[in-house]
């Protein structure tokens, strides 16, 4: 099933414009008018069910990171969830009942980014000491660890078939990479600025690639061409992008608090959902499909938020971090939402939507 199947490219906000019927009554000539019919009460107003609105509701609270956390993420299978930090450690959590399973250590420097493996055996993790480490998680060791990125790495991830990782780093480069056998098939000076982010599309011929110069690339894997440069404007700068669930579409963040959904392909934006604050960190949004439809982000006045993907509107805000909340991440199969905050709160948080209360 298509998460974003249906997606309407060109709804307006005038999908409620006043309906007229073809044939209007005849009144006979010189007959009095009726008499006003009684006053009606309103309608009530449409059901809603929990998949009209979230309802997510706190569910653990995980402390032991000693310095800014940068990303959380679910393993694809569900049963994991991974964090990592500036102190330098990957911690894996279960998201079920907030205890710690293990640290991953290794690193020399902070962390910037994770990422899982599509069979959810390995993660790979992104680090100001300039590379990419691979760890077995069951055991905790690492399997390999990737070299040549000439600055702190910034961002990893992993395709869906997993035999491939694209890194981006602070070099302004953008890497592939042989995760099986530690090899850089292929370097792409994609950009100017340090790299933020980088994803693969669902059939990874395709990666999306943004940085600090703003713009917003588009690679052919294979070749390492660049298909297309999308640029926002001089006040967004973008940090964050990824693909959609069904690859037709981009969802991007920038300092200027908004956060947008382009067709690539002809360079559109089609949404820009606002109202949280982004104007300093690089903070991640991503798709929730599980349920309804939400986009969800952090954001620099503590909050997560959730908005509705078609109508834009904020649709719930989750409160409770007491510093910027600059990682979320949404669980594959469950309504279920992890986010990690900074500095003075350096917690990780576990929402989950078990439906609207009872009356």
């Amino acid at each position: 099933m298509d998460p974003l199947a249906g997606m309407d490219d060109s709804s307006t906000d005038d999908d409620a414009a006043s309906q007229t019927t073809e044939d209007d009554p005849q009144v006979p000539e010189r007959q009095a008018p009726p008499p006003p019919p009684p006053p009606q009460p309103a309608p009530p107003p449409p059901a809603t069910n929990a998949r009209d609105v979230p309802h997510y509701q706190l569910q653990h609270t995980m402390q032991g990171h000693t310095s800014s956390i940068s990303a959380v993420k679910f393993s694809p299978d569900g049963t994991l969830l991974a964090s990592c930090a500036n102190d330098k450690v990957v911690k894996i959590w279960s998201p079920f009942t907030g205890e710690l399973i293990r640290n991953l250590n290794g690193h020399t420097k902070g962390l910037s980014d994770i990422a899982w493996s599509s069979d959810s055996v390995y993660l790979a993790s992104a680090s100001d000491d300039h590379t990419v480490r691979i760890w077995d998680v069951e055991s905790g060791l690492t399997t390999r660890v990737l070299k040549g990125h000439s600055s702190y790495v910034f961002c990893v991830n992993y395709n869906m078939a997993s035999n491939l990782l694209v890194s981006g780093g602070c070099d302004g480069d953008v890497r592939i990479w042989n995760p099986q056998k530690g090899k850089c098939m292929k370097t792409i000076h994609a950009h100017l600025d340090y790299v933020t982010a980088v994803h693969f599309n669902r059939d990874a011929t395709l990666i999306v690639s943004c940085a600090l110069d703003g713009l917003i690339r588009i690679w052919n894997t294979t070749s390492g061409q660049c298909l297309k440069t999308l640029a926002e404007g001089h006040d967004a700068i973008c940090q964050h992008v990824q693909f959609s669930p069904n690859s037709k579409y981009i969802l991007s963040t920038a300092h200027d608090s908004a956060i947008r959904l382009w067709d690539y392909q002809t360079s559109r934006c089609l949404k820009t959902y606002t109202g949280h604050t982004n104007q300093k960190y690089c903070i991640a949004a991503c798709f929730s499909v599980t349920g309804g439809k939400w986009i969800v982000s952090g954001s620099e006045d503590n909050k997560v938020y959730l908005w509705n993907l078609q109508t834009r509107q904020i649709v719930q805000t989750l409160e409770g971090h007491t510093d910027v909340v600059v990682a979320v991440a949404t669980h594959p199969h469950q309504n279920m939402i992890a986010s990690a905050s900074m500095e003075s709160d350096l917690s990780v948080r576990v929402w989950v939507d078990r439906g609207p209360p009872p009356l």
